[in-house]
């Protein structure tokens, strides 16, 4: 790390002092500005910069949520997983608060974080209570399970839903995006099938995955194959733990 900020910054977050870690950086836009900041970013080890980002959310925002680029921030989030977090919740809302945030382009984030090895894993992390909301949503175009849905998606067959995904023509919004703009998860979900369309799928197939898996392992038929299905091979980089 080139920057004496980012070795500052390390070194408080190696002693647990994160807060300590994000006004260091602070420090560095403030004296040097915002750019400063985004480039010195690069020298940063990922699991330096999830420790940060795992403080902070849309509740309690951070300078580094609202500069980090969507390489930096998709780096940072594979490495979420070695948290063991469950519900994934500071997922939740590490994604919501970076890619939601004022004069962010979701778009480049999504693209990014699908690039990543690991990226689509980290997006059916997000979505791992909702699954069951996610499948509904691809078989009927809505989220309302008591509402009206798209009834041409609905008398598809599943392989003809999976592969009309990447047809613009065949898979039209039933849904407007201003009828979901929760800048949440039915918004993200929104954005993926109709705008990143390959996305989606691999995440959709995914959670078909971890769920199969975990019903064969509930039965006690547990199989390789599912297993290996459901697992992401674990990064390089040092937890950051």
């Amino acid at each position: 790390m080139s920057h004496p900020v980012l070795a500052k910054a390390a070194n408080l977050i190696r002693v647990g002092d994160i807060v300590g870690a994000e006004a260091a950086l602070v420090a560095l836009v403030e004296s040097e500005g915002d750019e400063a900041l985004v480039v010195a970013l690069d020298d940063f080890p990922a699991k330096d910069l999830l420790a940060v980002l795992r403080d902070f959310d849309a509740s309690r925002e951070s300078v580094v949520n609202l500069l980090v680029s969507p390489e930096q921030f998709a780096r940072a989030i594979v490495l979420e997983r070695r948290y063991g977090d469950a519900g994934h919740e500071r997922l939740h809302g590490m994604i919501n608060s970076v890619l939601f945030r004022v004069g962010s382009d979701p778009a480049e984030f999504i693209e990014a974080i699908g690039e990543l090895e690991g990226g689509c894993e980290v997006l059916a992390d997000y979505f791992c209570e909702r699954v069951e909301n996610i499948e509904y949503f691809f078989r009927n175009g809505t989220f309302d399970f008591f509402g009206e849905t798209d009834e041409s998606a609905a008398e598809m067959s599943d392989d003809e839903r999976l592969d009309a995904l990447s047809d613009a023509d065949a898979d039209r919004p039933f849904l407007s995006h201003s009828e979901v703009d929760d800048h949440d998860w039915m918004e993200l979900a929104w954005m993926l099938r109709y705008q990143h369309p390959e996305i989606f799928r691999d995440v959709l197939l995914i959670l078909r995955a971890r769920a199969r898996a975990a019903e064969s392992a509930e039965n006690g038929t547990a199989t390789p194959g599912f297993a290996a299905a459901a697992s992401l091979a674990e990064p390089d980089e040092e937890s950051a733990l």
